[in-house]
């Protein structure tokens, strides 16, 4: 829970609702993807498996996370 709770934040009524982060496709390596942050590219990148991931996601592509899962933007 500690993980999720991480990508909570409250509304203005003060109820949590689940963030939403957009991230571009740096690189794409075997089974995994390097993702960077949007908003934040200074946190660095994040390794996340591809099947995770939609299919046809490209390098320099934009991938928003949102309620645990990921889609193209």
């Amino acid at each position: 829970m500690k993980r999720i709770s991480k990508h909570l934040r409250k509304n203005t009524e003060g109820e949590k609702i689940m963030e939403t982060i957009v991230y571009v496709v740096e690189r794409l390596d075997g089974d995994y993807a390097h993702l960077t942050q949007e908003e934040h590219p200074e946190l660095g990148s994040k390794l996340v498996a591809r099947a995770l991931l939609p299919e046809n996601i490209e390098e320099g592509g934009r991938i928003i996370y949102e309620w645990l899962q990921y889609r193209l933007a």
